[in-house]
């Protein structure tokens, strides 16, 4: 037996130790746990203690429950501590502590009062421009008008001319999620007002608070409504003012650059001709009130000491910033030293307290800049641009002129030369998205640099706790994985290339500079060896766009391993999948683009792109908010199949959408959808979804050759599939959306759906099975049949379910080396095959490593047919090997 079979697993209902992602963080932390079917009931209790058994306050709620009832899912929120521990026990059952200082809203008509202790934010409410009118630190008022800005421009600037027209964000609707006593959040709605009146962008921001805090953390997301060849965002940022009371030398403007900060006072008292004395220059550097200027030379005149009204720093790509100042408008910038990638933070106020404000992933979002404006008068703005105003404007039309593909057949034909999927009128982003998160910090005086430091890596990498590995495989969510067990060396051999396929693409993201404002997130598609790089400008090789489920690979590698790196690359992905590639809004809502040159370029609008089954991941380990709105923008998925046919194009039928039997594909489409409804059911006890997923799954059964038929026709309102079809039909890209990962979800359910379980094992058992055995078991040889190593993980999961040895060493063969991709190799041999080789020289921009035999297809479904494989019929690899190699050793 292997040490997997062995290991007893830890006491999932249990109290649950939970450690820290990265490192002990002082700032407020949600996180998600999940537990045992049966183990928890609603309602239940939590509990926090540090390691050293010291009650730390936690407030905590449901986000999933199984079928039953029990808690599927628990999150939980904890405040800011001045010394946080390395680890905690989460109890169920036990009643947690109070805070010292709980977290406070306060309604007073539309208006809203957040106390945290030591600052009180005043939310104005509807109608207006502030997200936050007011922000006070122990009875002093420290910022204003916390306001989204924008800029709009009707010409791309092409012939350089330009008009700019400024926008307001104006707040239309404030809900109250959560009001303490740990934590409190509450999201505003609404719509950018232009100056002529016209209103586009919608947004939402939600704004978090914790118990004892000084900061709130911003999550802004906008959607796309404007129209491409005639509105080009300009500029689109967050700011707010800082009230300015102190003497201009003891006012303090901070900005980070890659490492430290750019260390400035609104007028200088350092590096003058007459010396102020070692003390006030000392204190002036380090942000302390510099008292009195004992030196009369310096103090009578410092009237003639230019004071620093403006700063400016400009994030224009991945790889440099520039810092410029000024004294006023209408005179000159003064260039300052520059830089590499700022960390995105800054801070300005003065000694009797001031502002920190920040965005995460700075210089991965570029073209992004910090503003401070008016720091010599008695207000400063800060502005943190998501979009900056110094860059050019945002272009947004499609990428070529059709190519003269008019028809369907022209455009079936630019599918076979460069993959991309075009029809007039589609690649239209009118309805995608973008999330950022920022911050802001009040303070009661200028923080020193080292303090800065801190708060610009907490908003760089915000802290989260989680549960062990073990710990959430025994709560038996997710399917089919299991920890890395390297105790046999042919599975130590398989983790290994796991491990490289992660660190490739890891380290590609860095060196092909998959960065900026719609691009961060997401990973390429296939890669041209004959110009080392990888194909961003062939139609459909592009950008990845989920295509084969890097998401779901990313997100069980995770699960696995509990790794930080894979963590954060899997939470870009997610953030980035689900709101660019996604429509939230106009008549593809739901829907998702297939791979293409830019993110919403292709005709192929789907919901194997939209797919909940990516998003669940990061919904349940953070309790994220946001993500939580993606998954409800799908609660009624299979409506989404009135707004376009994915078939239309190939169709020999007279079909046309029709609401009493719409077509939909039990692969792909079904998987997506089965996700969706699970999702709504277990987070919200939607009986409606509950009734279409148990319904659909009943009639699956009930097709004579259950999901080999490969289409149904579904009716919208009964909610039902028509089980009458008999046909068989089979494609490659059904089983590479996450059905299989679904499937195997809602089996372990054990939802009384009879035959269900005997239909997926049908497919699993047939898809790759010899000729003769399907075609004595359906009557014809399968037609169709691709992809074999990512399909043999179907194989593993009949081996498995039945006891089936001869399936168990089909799923080996078919991994390691039967026809497909070029990576299914046998683990213990032919290494010269997985290896990076680097290209320098005048034939690529910087030096790169590359990896030719890898795409993004292949890699994500070896590393899901390597994971699951290992979980479902370990014992049988090496067997499968020693036969493979004449037994070999």
């Amino acid at each position: 037996m292997t040490a997997r079979e062995t290991a007893a697993p830890p006491a999932a209902g249990g109290a649950t130790v939970l450690r820290w992602l990265e490192r002990p963080c002082r700032q407020g932390v949600t996180w998600g746990v999940p537990w045992p079917r049966g183990a928890l009931r609603p309602g239940t209790p939590f509990a926090l203690a540090a390691a050293d058994r010291t009650a730390v306050p936690v407030q905590s709620w449901t986000t999933a429950t199984w079928p039953d009832g029990s808690v599927k899912w628990s999150a939980h929120a904890a405040g800011p501590q001045a010394v946080p521990a390395g680890s905690y026990t989460l109890v169920p059952g036990a009643e947690p502590a109070a805070p010292r200082e709980p977290v406070t809203v306060t309604r007073d008509g539309d208006a809203l009062r957040v106390a945290t202790g030591p600052v009180a934010w005043t939310l104005p409410g509807t109608g207006g421009t502030e997200l936050i009118g007011s922000v006070s630190h122990g009875g002093a008022e420290i910022a204003r008008r916390v306001r989204l800005v924008g800029l709009r421009q009707d010409t791309p600037d092409e012939d350089g001319s330009r008009v700019r027209e400024p926008s307001a964000g104006t707040v239309s609707r404030v809900a109250v999620e959560q009001d303490g006593p740990v934590r409190a959040v509450v999201r505003l709605e609404g719509r950018h007002v232009l100056a002529g009146g016209r209103s586009w962008l919608p947004f939402t921001v939600r704004l978090y608070f914790y118990a004892g805090a000084a900061d709130v953390r911003i999550v802004h997301t906008f959607v796309w409504d404007g129209g491409a060849g005639a509105d080009f965002l300009a500029g689109l940022g967050l700011s707010a003012d800082v009230v300015m009371r102190d003497p201009l030398h003891d006012r303090h403007v901070r900005l980070a650059g890659a490492e430290g900060f750019l260390t400035e006072a609104v007028r200088g008292l350092t590096g003058l001709r007459r010396d102020p004395g070692e003390a006030v220059r000392r204190a002036q550097v380090a942000g302390r009130p510099v008292g009195e200027i004992g030196n009369p030379e310096v103090a009578d005149r410092l009237h003639l000491i230019p004071a620093w009204n403006d700063y400016t720093l400009e994030q224009g790509g991945a790889d440099g910033f520039t810092l410029r100042k000024r004294t006023a408008p209408g005179h000159a910038w003064v260039t300052v030293p520059a830089g590499t990638r700022s960390r995105g933070y800054g801070y300005v106020g003065g000694a009797s307290g001031g502002l920190g404000f920040g965005l995460r992933d700075f210089w991965r979002l570029h073209p992004t800049r910090l503003d401070v404006r008016g720091a010599a008068g008695d207000a400063a703005t800060a502005t943190v641009w998501l979009w900056s105003p110094g860059a050019a404007p945002m272009d947004l039309r499609f990428w070529h002129d059709g190519l003269g593909q008019d028809t369907f057949a022209g455009q079936l034909e630019g599918l076979e030369i460069t993959y991309e999927d075009h029809e007039p009128g589609f690649g239209d982003p009118h309805g995608i998205a973008r999330t950022h998160e920022l911050t802001l910090r009040v303070h009661g005086a200028t923080p020193p640099n080292g303090e800065l430091a801190e708060h610009a890596a907490l908003l760089e990498s915000p802290g989260l706790l989680t549960a062990a590995p073990e710990r959430i495989r025994a709560a038996g969510v997710f399917g089919v994985w299991s920890p890395p067990d390297r105790s046999d060396p042919a599975a130590a051999a398989i983790e290994d290339r796991l491990d490289f396929l992660f660190g490739f693409y890891r380290d590609q993201v860095e060196q092909r500079r998959w960065y900026g404002f719609w691009d961060y997130g997401d990973v390429m598609h296939a890669y041209d060896p004959d110009r080392h790089t990888w194909r961003y400008d062939v139609g459909g090789y592009a950008w990845d766009n989920s295509e084969l489920s890097p998401d779901l690979w990313l997100w069980y590698q995770y699960l696995r391993t509990g790794r930080a790196e894979v963590f954060r690359l899997a939470e870009a992905m997610t953030r980035h999948t689900g709101e660019v590639d996604v429509y939230h809004l106009g008549r593809w809502k739901g829907l998702g683009s297939r791979h293409n040159v830019q993110h919403w370029g292709c005709s192929c609008k789907q919901l194997r792109i939209s797919n909940a089954a990516y998003r669940r991941f990061f919904y349940y380990l953070t309790a994220d908010e946001r993500t939580g709105d993606l998954l409800d923008e799908l609660a009624a998925p299979e409506e989404t199949f009135l707004a376009v046919d994915p078939l239309r194009k190939v169709r020999r039928d007279a079909y046309t959408p029709d609401p009493g039997a719409l077509s939909v594909g039990l692969g792909a489409d079904w998987g997506a959808l089965a996700a969706a409804w699970l999702t709504r059911w277990e987070r919200h006890g939607d009986e409606r979804a509950r009734d279409r997923l148990l319904g659909t799954m009943a009639d699956i059964a009930a097709l004579p050759y259950g999901f080999l038929t490969g289409q149904a026709l579904f009716d919208l309102a009964a909610g039902r599939f028509d089980a009458t079809r008999e046909s068989v039909e089979v494609s490659h890209l059904s089983a590479v959306f996450g059905l299989p990962e679904i499937c195997a979800e809602l089996i372990d359910l054990d939802l009384g759906v009879e035959g269900f379980e005997r239909a997926w094992l049908d497919y699993c058992r047939l898809y790759l099975a010899p000729a003769e055995r399907q075609q004595a078991e359906v009557g014809r040889v399968l037609e169709g049949v691709s992809l074999v190593q990512a399909h043999s993980r179907l194989a593993a999961y009949a081996a498995a379910r039945t006891g089936d040895a001869e399936l168990a060493r089909l799923a080996w063969r078919a991994f390691l080396v039967d026809e497909g991709d070029r990576l299914n190799v046998n683990p213990l041999q032919r290494e010269r095959d997985w290896r990076l080789t680097e290209v320098r020289g005048p034939a690529v921009l910087m030096p790169v490593t590359e990896a030719p035999f890898v795409s993004t297809n292949d890699a994500a479904q070896y590393g899901l047919a390597a994971i699951q494989n290992l979980a479902l019929v370990p014992g049988h690899l090496s067997g499968a090997l020693r036969l493979l190699s004449g037994d070999a050793t």
